[in-house]
């Protein structure tokens, strides 16, 4: 009896389309796991990390160049960019992404701490804050891609672009955002499986929303 898989006819294009996806994947899966190494150690010493904000916020900035090193690693247009090139994409993007990652984390720990005290003073200002802390979240996303993709603006121009296709392309953002959030849900529950497969993926999506987002500004621009 015949294979069932013998019937399966793929162009030899596509296989190569997904043989050059899982092998960024899994470059940019060794990057992350690398930059996070010390994170990881951290976390699975600390019971209640949310007790140490600060401490936990400097050791995942590292996290902030790799991503930027990532989004740039995936603009390239070879099939199989050797791995080297991810590694030397971490210096090139290393001070905009410690910056972006430092504002981000910064206006991050406010709006957090605004919303824990409003909670009990003034409920009806929480969803406005709720709201503003993922605006910025998602502007400190896109402007990690934005690093990774367009490295020659400066920080300005970068953070108001990044904030523009944030909020022009909020359905995108949102999905963005809720595949990253996934994806540490996942991780928080099965580490090693998480890690291995799941990090390249996601940056994956943000970075395809965050280019179809920056063409449709382009389009509506000519």
């Amino acid at each position: 009896m015949a294979s069932p898989l013998a019937r399966v006819n793929v162009r030899a294009d596509l296989w190569e389309t997904l043989w050059s996806f899982a092998h960024r994947v899994l470059a940019i899966n060794l990057l992350l796991a690398l930059a996070g190494t010390p994170l990881m150690v951290a976390l699975s010493l600390v019971a209640t990390p949310w007790n140490y904000p600060i401490f936990f916020g400097l050791l995942a900035l590292p996290l902030a160049p790799a991503a930027a090193a990532a989004f740039g690693y995936l603009a390239l247009e070879d099939h199989r960019p050797p791995l080297s090139a991810l590694f030397r994409q971490v210096p090139a993007r290393l001070r905009q992404s410690l910056v972006v990652a430092a504002i981000g984390a910064g206006l991050i720990g406010v709006l957090a701490a605004d919303v824990t005290v409003l909670a009990k003073s003034l409920p009806g200002a929480v969803p406005l804050m709720v709201v503003l802390l993922v605006i910025v979240a998602i502007t400190a996303i896109n402007a990690l891609v934005l690093v990774g993709l367009r490295p020659e603006l400066g920080l300005r121009e970068l953070l108001r672009l990044a904030v523009y296709t944030g909020v022009r392309g909020w359905a995108l953002s949102l999905l963005s955002f809720g595949v990253l959030g996934a994806v540490l849900v996942i991780v928080s529950q099965a580490p090693l499986v998480g890690l291995a497969t799941l990090p390249g993926c996601a940056l994956w999506v943000v970075h395809t929303n965050t280019q179809a987002q920056l063409t449709r500004i382009t389009r509506r621009s000519r």
